[in-house]
């Protein structure tokens, strides 16, 4: 899908990947570029329309749909991380937060705007996803969680869209230079490369992009004996 005219909608757009997302639409002249956050006041960025939304709120999803009746390609960028094991205290109600935002909102948006993106010709959704999606690690158990849950939900999508022309790729990177890795010392992509990555894939008409050579040698290792995700982390990958 070339983004030349195109009308973009951004959910998590007032900062981190999701202003590096709006910034490259418009870069890639984007006709219209919604850049959704829950409070539109912190989207300050030139030339995109700020819209309220929190994809975990269904009332919420639904005005954003009313409103956006143009979109072609929707960006599911909106997520949340937070460090912690299967085992902690707060576990459980750490993988629902999670799921909610990660999975759910990715879900609802997903179905709202799949019957406005079938009559705007098809057009595409882009899901932020993470190398996350095939490993898991006891500092990031629920996120890893949700990501897995968000990439069996890309490829269920894929299928699903298939008849109505609808263009879904799953973006897969490890750790990006965001507000939500901060004080962790790995190391980080530039948010610009991920997104000329895989705005570049979505061009190309690509499934699938896989940002990083970590993210790249992890899909690989998915095959190996014994596969990666049987084996003890010895480093962090998000």
């Amino acid at each position: 899908m070339d983004l030349s005219n195109s009308v973009v909608l951004i959910t998590g757009a007032n900062r981190g990947l999701g202003l590096a997302f709006a910034k490259e639409a418009l870069a890639r002249g984007a006709r219209k570029v919604y850049a959704a956050a829950r409070d539109p006041s912190t989207v300050t960025l030139e030339g995109v329309v700020p819209l309220r939304l929190d994809v975990t709120d269904d009332a919420q999803v639904k005005a954003a749909a009313g409103l956006c009746g143009d979109v072609s390609l929707l960006i599911n960028n909106a997520g949340i991380a937070h460090l912690g094991g299967f085992l902690a205290e707060d576990s459980v109600e750490s993988t629902r937060r999670h799921m909610d935002t990660n999975f759910f909102g990715m879900l609802a948006m997903s179905r709202a705007f799949a019957p406005i993106l079938a009559r705007n010709g098809g057009g595409a959704i882009l899901n932020v996803l993470s190398v996350a999606s095939w490993t898991n690690l006891p500092s990031l158990a629920p996120y890893g969680s949700s990501k897995s849950a968000a990439w069996a939900l890309t490829n269920g999508l894929r299928h699903e869209l298939h008849e109505q022309g609808t263009q879904v790729l799953g973006l897969h990177m490890s750790f990006v230079d965001t507000d939500l890795t901060r004080g962790l010392d790995v190391p980080k992509i530039p948010p610009a490369a991920v997104v000329s990555q895989a705005l570049d894939g979505l061009a190309a008409g690509a499934q699938e992009v896989l940002a990083d050579d970590s993210t790249r040698q992890v899909k690989r290792g998915l095959s190996a004996e014994p596969a990666i995700y049987l084996s003890h982390p010895h480093r962090a990958a998000a």
